[in-house]
């Protein structure tokens, strides 16, 4: 499968920049989730790559082969890169059947491609089930009804999965009905040597014509492969739809219509109808929002055991965060058209790039403390929290936080070079939609309005982020406060807790019940609690954070 790559990719409309000059590299056989806000960028992004969008500039490279390039005037069409497309809603053709939903796009496929001889495929085909013939007997015997009498239509399907065969080649197959044979083997080895026979006389025909044929029954001539530009045949469309419904497991369904399916049948349908040309990508546009919880938890797996069967490259748009960390080889977090984070779901939740990626991965929310003070000589730091509560934060790397002031002055000032350079060219528009560090969001009892007021602060203000999981409640010392709400599911309890007028929200694993009002006292296990700059909104360090 091939390998994607983005260069300098933006889209704008105006001066509304809804992709801002995106750089990632999608790897061969990758499962990337594009996450996001709902119009932060992603959908474009994805339509972009797909060829159903053009970028305002950029470059876009699928396997070898540039599809997009505005400096080289290169924008090879959607219906020539090779891609599938999924999208929210399933389009499924109401007046046709599910075969005929599936099988509708291969039927007008018309390209050069390999000549090949059907008859003699199918023959060799049935030869080599026929050496088996006891297998055959046992899928005819798990087709009889209560009455004795053999179900055709059940018998069929099932010689198509068992033995991955066409449809045609199932009924070639039943006709022999070796059911009824009194001499099994017997009866086998003569419809297997009159086959044989057949098989031996096409192959003659194509020596005389100064072909061969291989192992796949390709027309061969001089040593290469005989092509020509054709349709796919009856033959290759049902062997195309049989494999994608033995994928996703819809083989009974094939004569229904759409409206007799579940949501999660068509769903299936629709992803067999992608699959079946065989994409070298498949996109996915938010395909289970349609879908009930259960349902959804249901498909997220198939897709997972889907992308592990096909092989194939998957990029996946949602918006739900939960479906990204399931899903995803790699998530690729954007904002406001820029990309922020484009890591595996682990390091996101864990090493969050800023506030904005620690915010929006994550369920129940992080919280987010404020913190004031300084760097100790012995590399720690010791702040006040919550108006007047004092707490010392131990990283688990020793750094230096001026060095480290320093260094992300050198990165903005280099970015900001970067915008002059590009300002100067000609045909720039300036950005409508500014790019603005993230308001994040702390929990309090009596929420303070926000007028907007400019805040001035300095290199000693600082954002403290506490993963629920991270939150202890004990009573053993601590932070004092009280049971503002508990949520028990079970498995899990979800607690808040108020330390004066700010809450904490913590997980606590296992049926565990709180009385709201008692009082308790909480503290901060782990070493993944995170250190932001409040100034910037940066990641600076992971650590633990012990209350003095």
């Amino acid at each position: 499968m091939p390998k994607i790559t983005l260069e300098h990719v933006t889209k704008r409309w105006d001066k509304f920049y809804a992709v801002d000059d995106l750089n990632m590299v999608i790897e061969d056989n990758a499962f990337v989730t594009l996450l996001g806000p709902s119009g932060c960028g992603k959908t474009t992004t994805l339509r972009m790559i797909a060829g159903l969008e053009t970028p305002t500039s950029g470059k876009i490279t699928i396997g070898d082969r540039v599809v997009f390039d505005s400096e080289e005037g290169i924008n090879i069409p959607a219906n020539k890169r090779k891609v599938g497309f999924l999208f929210q809603n399933y389009a499924l053709w109401p007046n046709m059947t599910v075969y005929q939903n599936i099988s509708f796009g291969l039927t007008n496929v018309k390209e050069e491609m390999d000549e090949i001889d059907f008859d003699a495929r199918t023959k060799a085909s049935l030869i080599k089930i026929l050496k088996k013939p006891e297998e055959v007997i046992k899928v005819v015997e798990e087709c009889y009804d209560k009455k004795g009498k053999l179900d055709e239509n059940k018998l069929n399907i099932k010689l198509i999965d068992r033995f991955e065969i066409s449809t045609y080649t199932a009924k070639a197959l039943a006709k022999f009905k070796l059911d009824e044979a009194k001499d099994l083997k017997a009866a086998a080895k003569e419809h297997s040597d009159a086959l044989q026979k057949e098989l031996d006389a096409i192959v003659a025909k194509a020596q005389s014509n100064g072909m061969t044929l291989d192992e796949n029954y390709v027309y061969h001539k001089d040593g290469k492969p005989v092509r020509k530009v054709r349709k796919l045949s009856k033959e290759e469309i049902d062997l195309s739809v049989r494999r994608v419904s033995r994928i996703v497991k819809i083989g009974m369904f094939m004569d229904r219509y759409p409206a007799e399916l579940s949501g999660g049948q068509q769903q299936r349908v629709a992803i067999a109808r992608t699959l079946a040309p065989e994409p070298s990508v498949l996109f996915m546009d938010e395909p289970l929002s349609n879908l009930d919880a259960k349902l959804r938890l249901e498909m997220r797996s198939e897709l997972q055991r889907l992308h592990l069967e096909t092989g194939s490259t998957f990029v996946y748009v949602t918006h739900d965060q939960m479906e990204a960390m399931t899903l995803a080889t790699k998530i690729c977090l954007i904002d406001n058209g820029v990309l922020q984070q484009y890591e595996a779901p682990l390091t996101v939740y864990d090493t969050p790039s800023n506030l904005f990626v620690a915010d929006f991965v994550g369920n129940p929310a992080i919280n987010f403390i404020d913190a004031k003070g300084r760097q100790n000589e012995d590399g720690s730091f010791s702040f006040t929290i919550f108006d007047d509560k004092k707490v010392t934060f131990h990283p688990r790397k020793k750094f230096d936080i001026g060095e480290w002031y320093e260094s992300v002055a050198e990165d903005e000032a280099r970015l900001q070079s970067i915008k002059a350079e590009a300002a100067a060219q000609k045909g720039y528009v300036e950005k409508g939609n500014k790019d603005t560090v993230f308001k994040y969001h702390i929990a309090q009892i009596d929420e303070k309005e926000d007028y907007g007021d400019e805040v001035v602060l300095t290199e000693e203000d600082f954002v403290l982020g506490v993963r629920p999981e991270q939150i202890h409640i004990t009573n053993e010392g601590g932070l004092h406060g009280e049971i503002y709400s508990s949520m028990p599911t079970g498995m899990e309890t979800t607690v808040r807790v108020s330390v004066g007028n700010y809450i904490l929200t913590g997980v606590m694993f296992g049926g565990v019940v709180y009385k709201i009002g008692d009082m308790t006292d909480v503290e901060f296990k782990g070493k993944n609690v995170i250190l932001f700059s409040r100034k910037n909104g940066r990641f600076i360090s992971l650590g633990s954070l012990t209350i003095d």
